[in-house]
């Protein structure tokens, strides 16, 4: 029980824990909104690939990913060209991240892919 009264037994790796824990959190806050945004612009560019069909079926599918990754886009945000052989998916949104309300950051993830 000597060392829980000993201020450098007991602080110290309270402290580091609970600096740990705080880092974890913000870094899995900011990691989240780009791991959506990567695997969706994959998403969007086999999509792309793939899009034989008109751009109204090809913007619904896109709209279709980005509500599967609760990305906040609405059917008409998503802009799409189609060429003679290529098709252009164009979009773009904001994150705002919130750390307890201490700190915000508001980040903004834009898609064009030509495929």
């Amino acid at each position: 029980m000597r060392h829980l009264r000993n201020k450098d037994g007991f602080i110290k790796p309270l402290l580091t824990i609970a600096v740990l824990i705080a880092v974890g959190y913000a870094g899995y806050q900011f990691a989240m909104p780009y791991y959506k945004y990567s695997a969706f612009k994959s998403e969007v560019k086999e999509i792309a690939l793939l899009g034989l069909g008109d751009a109204g079926k090809v913007r619904a599918e896109v709209y279709q990913s980005a509500k599967s990754f609760n990305l906040p886009l609405e059917e008409d945000d998503i802009i799409v060209t189609k060429l003679e052989h290529t098709v252009r998916v164009q979009t773009s949104w904001s994150t705002t991240i919130d750390l307890l309300g201490l700190y915000q950051k508001t980040l903004d993830f834009t898609v064009d892919i030509e495929d």
